[in-house]
């Protein structure tokens, strides 16, 4: 039909940046991009010159290893359950973290939920039964 528009829907992206623009993307150093790609954690294509050139596939990868940063899996770590393409992998890290990550998750809820009672009640914070039990609770015994 003349003048109408065709879109090959099924043409993979073939968008690709540099490593400037990844760094700035997720607000980072390019060296952290580097060391990554040292680790083994990235392996983004190169252009006619050398040139790091990341694809979707990376970004994706990127955020991965921020996401598995942010929740305190070591770049070892990482590089291990990314290693395999299946992170499903290695249960027993996954385990692990996990039942660190839920007891961050607890800590992290009693202290909303102190500074929460903290706002509204009327007693000094020093004074207040509930606040002097949340705060006790977290003595270790003898």
């Amino acid at each position: 039909m003349p003048g109408s528009l065709h879109l090959n829907v099924n043409m993979k992206s073939s968008a690709a940046w540099s490593i400037g623009d990844v760094a700035r993307r997720f607000g980072l150093p390019t060296h952290v991009l580097r060391h990554w790609e040292s680790m083994g954690l990235l392996a983004p294509a190169r252009d006619r010159s050398g040139q790091r050139r990341y694809r979707e596939a990376d970004l994706r990868r990127v955020a991965l290893i921020l996401m598995g940063k942010e929740v305190g899996f070591s770049l070892g770590e990482l590089r291990t359950l990314l290693g395999t393409g299946n992170p499903m992998d290695h249960p027993e890290i996954l385990q692990r973290h996990l039942t660190a990550l839920t007891d961050r998750i607890a800590r992290a809820t009693a202290a909303k939920e102190l500074i929460e009672h903290g706002l509204s009640c009327p007693v000094p914070f020093e004074e207040c039964p509930h606040a002097r039990e949340q705060i006790e609770a977290r003595i270790p015994a003898p």
